[in-house]
């Protein structure tokens, strides 16, 4: 596997997200509390990209049925979402955010 840089941290402010691509597969990126962290870009319960959700506590809120997911870990915390998210790897150096490729890419 791959680190790919997917952004600058002047993109994003805390509690902001944004899908970007990493090696072709969509990853939706999150800073919060001036760290970054990010995982699949679309909700496990219904096609929605999670960097159009509201980001608040640590949480991302789908915007289609407002389920929420922890985003450092993934998890599923409220109906109407039952699966977890997968969560990838990100460094930061200088400005440079980059993503641990997903697996097979």
């Amino acid at each position: 596997m791959v680190w790919i840089k997917v952004a600058s941290a002047q993109e994003l402010s805390n509690d902001e997200a944004k899908t970007v691509d990493v090696a072709g597969y969509g990853v939706a990126l999150y800073r919060i509390d001036d760290e970054f962290f990010a995982t699949d870009s679309m909700c496990t319960h219904a096609t929605a990209l999670l960097s159009e959700g509201y980001v608040e506590d640590g949480c991302v809120e789908c915007p289609l049925h407002q389920g929420r997911f922890d985003i450092r870990t993934g998890k599923a915390m409220c109906a109407p979402v039952t699966v977890d998210l997968r969560t990838h790897a990100v460094k930061r150096e200088g400005d440079h955010i980059y993503v641990l490729s997903p697996a097979g890419k």
